[in-house]
């Protein structure tokens, strides 16, 4: 299978080394703006300023396209639905498997828990990081809100003298060091807390997953995929 590495920072680099050591693979493009390569699926690890471009060249080359970029704009996330009305296109906020296993239990237990419980999403990452939430802290918080069907107002890093909502979710976002990332969702009740928590210990699991997400892809035809179809 021919992938193309759209995005040659840190991601891209464990990407690359991942897929190498794989028979299943050969990298026929690595780099941060494309112009003719060719393969069956490009995985994109770049910067949200780059995706327009890559939507055109993916859509103009009829090549798969596997989207793990975050920080984009609604703008562009509409521009990314219109493509996959033309080419298979995967979006994922996370392509590890355990965040995403995160998401059903999520499903699950939310209805029971939001009329009872204080919803509260904190997430950590390394100090480079541009984006703050993290697009999966956002995507954990659709989640939250398509499982109690309710509109909540959602609290960035809470400061202030005002009374919390009850339908409020406060998101919270931490930045030091080398944190690879971590993301826990807290249910604050009467004298009890119910946590799930996400650790992920290396960036590899996100290669490992955006390789597993191409595989799904290759046979697919066009619209607009999530990791969720995939497990």
């Amino acid at each position: 299978m021919e992938i193309i590495i759209h995005g040659t920072g840190t991601m891209g680099k464990i990407l690359k080394e991942t897929a190498e050591q794989k028979e299943n693979f050969v990298i026929t493009g690595f780099a941060d703006e494309l112009t003719n390569e060719k393969g069956d699926v490009i995985i994109d690890f770049s910067h949200y300023s780059r995706i327009e471009p890559l939507l055109q060249f993916a859509e103009n080359k009829k090549i798969h396209l596997v989207i793990a970029t975050t920080g984009y704009s609604e703008e562009i996330l509409e521009k990314i639905k219109e493509t996959s009305k033309n080419i298979p296109i995967l979006l994922s906020s996370n392509m590890s498997l355990g965040i995403n296993l995160m998401q059903n239990i999520l499903e699950k237990i939310v209805p029971v828990l939001y009329k009872s419980y204080d919803i509260e999403i904190i997430e950590a990452h390394h100090n480079k990081k541009l984006d703050s939430p993290s697009g999966t802290a956002k995507t954990l918080a659709d989640t939250i809100e398509n499982s109690c069907k309710e509109i909540l107002k959602r609290e960035y890093g809470r400061k202030g003298m005002h009374k919390r909502e009850k339908n409020e979710i406060g998101i919270h976002s931490l930045r030091g060091g080398t944190i690879t990332g971590e993301h826990s969702v807290l249910f604050c009740g009467n004298d009890e807390v119910i946590e799930i928590k996400h650790t992920a210990l290396s960036k590899k699991i996100f290669a490992e997953g955006a390789l597993k997400a191409a595989e799904f892809l290759k046979e697919k035809e066009a619209g607009l995929y999530s990791m969720e179809d995939i497990f």
